[in-house]
C-alpha cells in the first residue's frame, strides 16, 4: 500500500528555492511513498471565534482533511526573523483546532530549512520543531536538513547541484528508515 508524506512549502514566492527543494526531495522518494503538495496560503488565520458549526471557513476544512489522508510530513522552510514565516505557522495553529481534534499527532516529521545565508535557516528550523513537539509530530533528527548558501546551489535552470541532491538523498533515506519504525 502506497504511503503519502504531506510537503508544507513555507515560502508563498512563485519562484522560491523553497519550493525547488521541496520538489527535489518529493522526487527522491522511493517506490512505495508518494508526495503530495499540500496548499495552505489560502488558510485565513486562526480565529476561535470562527470555529462554530456553519462559520469554520472553507479553506480550514479541506487543509485539516488533506493533512489527515497524509501517512508522513516535510516541512521546507525558508527563516523570518529567525522564526518560521507566519503562514506557516497558521497552518499548524489551523491543523491543530478545535482542541482534542489535531490533525497533526503521531505523523512522522522531517524539518528542511532553506536559506541564502550561511546557517542555513536554522533558527527556523528550531522555531519550527519546538511547535512540533507540542503537536505531537515526531521529527526526524539526523541528519538535520539546513540547507545554507542555496543561491549557489542551484543553476538558473532551477537544477540542485549533485552533490547537494546526494545530501537530500541520504536525508529522504533516513527519513523513510524513521518513518517505517514509527509505523509498523
Amino acid at each position: 500500500m502506497t504511503k503519502t508524506i504531506g510537503i508544507l512549502v513555507g515560502s508563498l514566492r512563485k519562484d522560491s528555492y523553497n519550493k525547488i527543494v521541496a520538489k527535489q526531495f518529493a522526487e527522491l522518494l522511493p517506490e512505495g511513498f508518494e508526495a503530495k503538495f499540500i496548499k495552505f496560503d489560502d488558510l485565513p488565520f486562526y480565529n476561535e471565534d470562527l470555529e462554530v458549526e456553519g462559520s469554520v471557513p472553507e479553506a480550514w476544512t479541506r487543509f485539516r482533511n488533506e493533512v489527515s489522508e497524509v501517512d508522513g510530513l516535510f516541512f521546507v522552510s525558508p527563516e523570518y526573523n529567525r522564526s518560521v514565516p507566519a503562514v506557516l505557522k497558521n497552518a499548524l495553529d489551523v491543523g491543530s483546532r478545535p482542541m482534542g481534534s489535531s490533525v497533526w499527532g503521531g505523523k512522522p516529521g522531517l524539518v528542511v530549512t532553506v536559506s541564502p545565508g550561511g546557517p542555513g535557516g536554522f533558527g527556523a528550523n528550531h522555531a519550527l520543531r519546538q511547535s512540533l513537539v507540542f503537536l505531537d509530530v515526531p521529527t526526524l533528527q539526523q541528519p538535520e536538513a539546513y540547507i545554507g548558501g542555496i543561491m549557489s546551489l542551484v543553476d538558473s535552470d532551477g537544477h540542485i547541484a549533485d552533490g547537494t541532491v546526494s545530501f537530500f538523498k541520504t536525508i529522504t533515506d533516513k527519513y523513510i528508515e524513521f518513518f517505517n519504525k514509527l509505523t509498523k
